[in-house]
């Protein structure tokens, strides 16, 4: 089993930022369907002339005039937020959106009335009308292996999940340029701790690869005080490695 590199910068300079572009199109599809994209950033400081990166702490004062700061783009995500009670049918609306989509709306909505079916329902609290789908979650490489998308994505659907009765998600590799995820196991050993990391925020298998979290749940509100210590150790660990 590969080891996951050192960690490339300090990952408490990671930080969101969370969008909707709204074309201000009077369709039923723009009614129904929310795309909602998430720029994860890394924020560097450089000291001096040469711009040697350091540390938020790595200069005498916060506002020392020879630092210079950069915001990263080191990943990305795309959630949908999809409204089952306005716009068009919310199963058609997601098989015209795209495949991914279509394959969930296959798995928990009725085509014939674009709301979850009978089975679904009766597996959800009704806390809310819509669903919120984690359609995306990417990483660059050196970002990799330490658990990061799992404490980031948690902060998103925090964020999203309000008014939705649940979240859903389908874990897998979603980076196809890695050349070393030739071998068949290794595929499905890195497909395996996608899936772990989604299910450590409470995301459970419901079918065909279909994973579905309830926000009423308290798994998410108490995973994400697990994710932020994780955090916070995983920056120790990178400052002590840095020193």
């Amino acid at each position: 089993m590969t080891e996951p590199s050192p960690l490339p910068g300090d990952p408490s300079e990671l930080h969101l930022r969370i969008s909707y572009d709204d074309g201000l199109w009077d369709t039923p599809q723009a009614d129904t369907l929310e795309c909602w994209n998430v720029a994860v950033l890394h924020r560097r400081r450089a000291h001096g002339e040469h711009h040697e990166p350091v540390s938020s702490s790595g200069c005498t004062t916060a506002d020392c005039s020879s630092c210079t700061v950069e915001d990263v783009v080191v990943g990305s995500m795309t959630f949908y937020r999809v409204h089952l009670d306005r716009g068009r049918n919310a199963y058609w609306a997601m098989e015209e959106e795209s495949e991914e989509l279509h394959e969930t709306a296959q798995v928990l909505l009725d085509p014939e009335t674009g709301s979850f079916t009978d089975e679904v329902s009766e597996q959800l609290e009704y806390v809310g009308s819509a669903l919120l789908v984690m359609n995306r979650v990417t990483l660059d490489p050196p970002w990799r292996g330490h658990g990061l998308a799992a404490v980031l994505a948690c902060e998103v659907i925090t964020r999203l999940m309000a008014g939705c009765r649940a979240v859903a998600c389908s874990p897998g590799i979603t980076d196809l340029s890695s050349h070393r995820l030739t071998a068949r196991a290794e595929w499905d050993r890195v497909n395996a701790k996608i899936a772990q990391g989604w299910e450590s925020l409470g995301f459970r298998p419901y079918r065909d690869n279909v994973y579905l979290l309830s926000p009423a749940s308290q798994d998410l509100e108490e995973q994400r005080g697990a994710m932020r210590r994780r955090l916070a150790e995983l920056r120790g660990s990178w400052r002590a490695s840095a020193s």
